[in-house]
């Protein structure tokens, strides 16, 4: 199924953009776990539209609300589901697009696919509204993986073409002025996130088609405006000599007995590697880097074709979209690496 992934911990995305609700059914999460709701909507939060100056004025609570798999907030061993409501859609700012596409986004490929019976408001099914759910499950396995001592965090190093340095405040503003600046243009920009998953055990993954980085990939392209993912050194190893790209080992000093696990004594001088070889974890911080496209809705005209004319057009997209949907972009990463981790962990 297009929108289901996972092998053990099997999730399913359902809605549209405008539909009345959007949400997520889980399947294999284990028994007994409380979850902290408290702190999951902190994370909802952290991706839902409207809480920045610089990002879409379309307002929702993205409050999820449970009809399966809990008893007082404990999972019972049921499919878990969720659902959320869409309050705050405009579908009028779309009835252009009926039979005009969007530059940049999926509405011809979705036109095609469903012989002209798709959801084109808001993007539909496409959305980035649709990681919402996304994060319900991805929010509930973080904390299960913290329970084992695993740890996600995500950051981004570059916005527009242009690298963040120095401190956390000195990222910020500068990320907040070119955000601004191309807002004012009637443009958007990219950028380019990082994450980092550590204390992963050595261990977890396959060779070939089903390793770390296939599984983890596979969910990250499930989040709209990703074009691509590098692991470790990533492209810069195609320019390093192998003297340079490989991770040579050493003895862990503070290791006391040769007699355990190897990866419990054994580690690496580097990390080039990103935590992973042979599509194996090898117990070092597992580290990817993604790329997120422009948002393709921009202010400025742009030129498409009527579907049913066949007439050459002018197209401004209408209604209230992101200059940058990078921030939001963070937590749906850490949601697919915690989903991911967690189906290898079970």
């Amino acid at each position: 199924m297009s929108s289901t992934f996972g092998t053990n911990l099997k999730i399913s995305i359902f809605g549209q953009s405008h539909s009345d609700s959007i949400g997520v059914v889980v399947d294999g999460f284990p028994a007994g776990f409380e979850i902290d709701m408290e702190e999951l909507q902190e994370f909802m939060n952290r991706r839902a539209p409207g809480k920045s100056k610089n990002s879409t004025k379309r307002v929702e609570r993205d409050k999820p609300e449970f009809l399966s798999g809990l008893v007082d907030d404990i999972t019972c061993g049921a499919p878990l589901s969720a659902v959320i409501k869409n309050q705050d859609v405009r579908s009028q700012d779309y009835k252009e697009i009926e039979e005009v596409p969007r530059p940049g986004h999926a509405d011809l490929t979705a036109r095609v696919k469903y012989f002209g019976s798709e959801d084109y408001r808001g993007g539909g099914h496409f959305s980035g509204r649709l990681t919402a759910p996304l994060c319900i499950a991805g929010g509930i396995a973080i904390q299960m993986l913290r329970e084992e001592g695993i740890e996600i965090k995500t950051r981004i190093v570059e916005i527009g073409g242009t690298k963040l340095k120095g401190s956390e405040e000195t990222r910020q503003k500068k990320m907040d002025d070119i955000i601004a600046a191309v807002k004012k243009e009637g443009d958007s920009v990219g950028g380019i996130v990082e994450c980092v998953i550590s204390g992963v055990p050595a261990g977890l993954g396959h060779p070939m088609f089903d390793g770390i980085e296939n599984r983890i990939s596979q969910g990250i392209f499930g989040i709209p405006a990703i074009k691509g993912i590098e692991f470790g050194a990533g492209f810069d190893a195609a320019r390093m000599k192998g003297s340079e790209n490989n991770d040579e080992y050493i003895r862990d000093k503070e290791a006391s007995s040769l007699d355990a696990e190897l990866d419990s004594w054994i580690t690496t001088k580097s990390n080039n590697a990103g935590g992973i070889l042979g599509g194996i974890t090898n117990g070092q911080d597992i580290v990817f880097r993604i790329a997120v496209k422009p948002t393709p809705s921009i202010a400025k005209e742009q030129n498409s074709v009527n579907y049913n004319t066949g007439e050459e057009v002018k197209l401004k997209v209408k209604g209230r979209h992101d200059p940058c949907i990078v921030p939001r972009v963070l937590p749906c990463v850490e949601a697919v690496a915690a989903i991911a981790i967690l189906d290898y962990m079970l």
